[in-house]
């Protein structure tokens, strides 16, 4: 028994002392061959071209890169359409041409809807056949009426941009009091929220 012991414990040695250096000549003989020079910038591996990677401490500056402009328009105009959209508006068909006839005056483009819920509730509330949603020329001799929407829509961003705007009136507290001048207030609260909440 003891003598079996001795030849595995005899040949487990023999097994150590031939296979460790040869796994050692071949481990050092890899090392070797990824220290010689390489003539081109890539190597064959499989069949593929394998390209060398670049190691940079930084990026350099013909690096790739990717910027992104947002068109805001684009952005105000779907948030416009699904708040018209949230309360049933007529008026959500038009959002992006809100938003542009705003652009084109240089107004914000939420005043002519916040005035617009509070004249109409959005279009929903106005004259038969007027498409007068911003109570726009209305008064005792009568009702201002207009061809359409868009007409409506262009008449009254012109006219807060040139008669409110343009003349020191700038904000709902402001336009109230030529606007709608025997509001107890309430007129520019409930336009002021209406521009809140299309934030």
């Amino acid at each position: 028994m003891s003598k079996l012991k001795f030849n595995i414990s005899l040949l487990i040695m023999l097994f150590f002392f031939v296979t460790t250096p040869l796994i050692i000549s071949i481990s050092l003989l890899t090392l070797l061959s990824y220290d010689k020079p390489v003539n081109s910038r890539s190597k064959q591996v499989l069949g593929s071209s394998v390209t060398d990677p670049q190691i940079f401490a930084a990026l350099p500056d013909e690096s790739p890169s990717t910027s992104i402009q947002l068109i805001a328009s684009d952005a105000r105009g779907e948030i416009l359409k699904s708040y018209l959209h949230e309360y049933g508006s007529p008026l959500e068909k038009y959002s992006y041409f809100i938003v542009n006839t705003a652009d084109e005056y240089g107004i914000d483009f939420r005043i002519i809807t916040a005035i617009a819920q509070q004249e109409s509730n959005l279009c929903k509330y106005i004259p038969d056949d007027t498409y007068n949603c911003w109570g726009w020329g209305i008064h005792s001799r009568g009702t201002l009426g207009f061809n359409s929407y868009e007409d409506g829509i262009k008449t009254v961003t012109e006219g807060i941009k040139k008669e409110y705007i343009n003349k020191g009136y700038t904000n709902p507290d402001e336009i109230m009091k030529k606007y709608t001048p025997l509001s107890n207030g309430s007129w520019a609260n409930g336009v002021n929220q209406f521009l809140l909440d299309m934030e």
